[in-house]
């Protein structure tokens, strides 16, 4: 099968390669002898009117053979010397050499939209975790659902992100929902700075909230509370007197309007299951449980809050019930945190003396201090408890030899998403082929800086791969179904695309920059001398190929030997 996924893909790219040659080529009148896909022994031949369409064998290449005076062996009859490649202007031979490259480039645009427009439904531009410290912060609250940006009405969060994104430092109007009533928030949006693989730097507007809400999972910090009694830290809430229950907003709202009468909670308890399955692994199931919750009396004639914030304190002092976000889930054995005394349950307060409201920032807090000590508080039953540690550094080498070096903080915190209220995408089309198109610009930029730093020598030659490697990507793809599949194809197409406009003779490339000195020269270069460049550049090709399967068969160096043995024995 994973013979047929290879076939299909590189054919299928080559197609959309030759195909590109062999469109222009007839639009411009040349006369077109050969269509191949392959090379080899033909198992396929169709004879046209003027044109031989061909499958060879081997499905490694293929080839749009045209007529040229240089390569006729027979006198060109008179009537189709206009027909000839070497007659057509100088800058309709150009497209016709840069239609194959540029067909591989556009072909991953209709394959990123046919996936994109799987996209019927969106996540809606509401607001789920407020960021501290950033934009929104202060200016938001969660519950928020945002219903325009500087007038445009907008329904989703991908509309939101798409106007936001280019607007860094540049103040915009928010349309915001909250609680029934429609008001506008002014925000700008900070500059967010993200370093992706190869160095690639991109700069993006970021507001600073997560349109996803956390689950009803609670966090009881004191036993001695009401909620104490009958709830601990990590139950997710499903019920509160038999209405149900999703979001930790839907908890809060709840228990905000009770006044001091005694509630029923259900729950489901996370339970560690050791040795399960007769030993095979170590398991954790969500047991269900129901427990009674009174909550302290307001002041009198004090009324609920009407602030979103103010709701979740209020809460947070009548029943002791706030979010599990900064509750510790898990310290790694062995660990600088765990070492200092910190305990799954604990509660983190501060970090190198500044005050900690969410695990996301809590992180980041982290890695930008990552070379130094940390300082960190926390409590535990409500006693504060306080100790030091370093994060762990870790560094290895990549299958390409790339040094990699890190700095890891293993201990996590337990608080799922609640189930997600999607939203109809009202622009289906428009939004595929938009998202299709920055997929493809942005796979073009990643393959041009792996292709510029392995120039630079900052990436290593090791990095450069062959058939045997794309053959594991299409049969892995495959195994994953359609939409892995047509994304490994758009991401090869652009490389094929990419790799055929190097400056090599013999590609599209070397083609391309003869034409660049026949441009100077307003004459084509002596023929000697492009035959001589197109040998050099088919020994420059063979290199290359040779270094690509090397590579490929040192990865997999120890499934081969595996392989042969089995035969062997």
């Amino acid at each position: 099968m994973d013979l047929l996924y290879f076939v299909l893909l590189v054919s299928s790219l080559i197609f959309i390669h030759e195909s590109g040659h062999f469109a222009f080529a007839k639009i411009f009148g040349v006369k077109v002898l050969t269509f191949s896909i392959g090379f080899g022994p033909k198992i396929v031949r169709l004879r046209g009117k003027e044109t031989e369409y061909c499958i060879g064998l081997l499905p490694f290449g293929g080839f749009v053979k045209m007529l040229e005076e240089s390569k006729h062996a027979e006198p060109i009859l008179p009537e189709e010397r206009g027909r000839t490649f070497e007659a057509q202007a100088l800058w309709k031979r150009i497209v016709i050499v840069l239609a194959g490259p540029a067909m591989n480039v556009l072909f991953p645009v209709a394959l990123y939209t046919s996936v994109y427009l799987e996209d019927t439904q969106l996540l809606p531009a509401s607001v789920g975790v407020v960021v501290p410290g950033r934009p929104a912060d202060g200016k938001l609250e969660p519950g928020d659902v945002i219903v325009s940006v500087d007038g445009e009405a907008i329904a989703s969060d991908q509309e939101l992100n798409r106007l936001v994104a280019p607007r860094a430092g540049q103040p915009v109007r928010l349309g915001v929902e909250r609680d029934g009533r429609t008001l506008e928030v002014a925000v700008t949006p900070a500059d967010e700075v993200q370093v992706h693989e190869l160095d690639i730097v991109e700069h993006k507007g970021r507001i600073g909230f997560d349109p996803r809400s956390p689950a009803a999972v609670v966090g009881i910090a004191r036993h001695d509370s009401p909620a104490g009694a009958g709830l601990r830290t990590f139950d997710l809430v499903t019920s509160v007197n038999g209405r149900r229950v999703e979001k930790f907003l839907d908890l809060v709202n709840l228990l905000s309007e009770n006044n001091g009468d005694q509630v029923v909670l259900s729950y489901l308890r996370p339970v560690d299951v050791p040795r399960a399955l007769g030993g095979l692994a170590d398991l954790g199931v969500l047991e269900p449980g129901a427990a009674t919750l009174t909550p302290l009396p307001r002041a009198p004639g004090a009324k609920p809050p009407a602030d979103q914030n103010a709701r979740i304190a209020d809460v947070l002092e009548r029943t002791g019930i706030e979010s599990a976000d900064m509750f510790v889930a898990f310290v790694p054995e062995g660990s600088g945190e765990r070492l200092a005394g910190l305990r799954p349950g604990d509660r983190i307060t501060t970090l190198d003396s500044t005050p900690q409201r969410l695990w996301r920032t809590f992180e980041d807090e982290l890695v930008e201090g990552a070379d130094r000590r940390h300082d960190l508080q926390w409590t535990r039953d409500g006693v504060p408890m306080a100790g030091s540690f370093a994060l762990r550094k870790e560094q290895w080498d990549d299958e390409f030899g790339q040094h990699y070096e890190k700095y890891v903080f293993r201990t996590d915190h337990w608080l799922p998403t609640a189930p997600d209220r999607l939203v109809d995408n009202p622009y289906p089309l428009a939004y595929a082929l938009r998202r299709g198109v920055a997929e493809t610009l942005s796979v073009i930029r990643f393959i041009g800086v792996g292709m510029l730093r392995l120039v630079q020598g900052r990436v290593s030659l090791a990095s450069v791969s062959g058939p045997i490697t794309m053959y594991d990507i299409a049969g892995q793809a495959g195994a994953r179904g359609t939409t892995y599949f047509v994304w490994a194809m758009a991401i090869l197409s652009v490389n094929l695309g990419l790799i055929n406009l190097l400056p090599i003779p013999v590609l599209d490339g070397g083609h391309l920059l003869f034409f660049l000195f026949e441009a100077a020269r307003r004459k084509p270069l002596p023929l000697r001398i492009r035959e001589v460049a197109s040998l050099v550049g088919m020994v420059m090709l063979v290199l290359l190929m040779a270094v690509a399967f090397k590579n490929d068969v040192e990865r997999r160096w120890d499934v081969i030997v595996s392989q042969v043995r089995e035969l062997w024995s």
